[in-house]
């Protein structure tokens, strides 16, 4: 899962610096991301997981990290991949 929300990072996110430098728990507001690209990425992740984020994630601290992202994609019924499970 981390791979695919990586690339949507790289498509939609506009981030100055790649995202392979960023770790799991790193902040992407303070990485560049704006609220602008965070509706980008949402909208995009939302393609790529065939899923709907619902109004109650609609909040920044949904998009704030790869972590927080793939666990809001997880309560949306998003399975993670095996090798992911259980690591931060």
């Amino acid at each position: 899962m981390d791979a695919e929300i990586r690339e949507v990072l790289a498509s939609y996110g506009r981030l100055p610096m790649g995202v392979g430098a960023l770790g799991r728990s790193d902040d992407l507001y303070r990485a560049g991301l704006t609220s602008h690209a965070s509706v980008n990425v949402m909208l995009g992740l939302e393609d790529t997981f065939d899923i709907e984020f619902p109004d109650a994630l609609l909040r920044k601290g949904t998009f704030e990290s790869i972590v927080s992202i793939a666990s809001a994609l997880v309560s949306l019924g998003v399975e993670p991949a095996v090798h992911e499970q259980g690591t931060k």
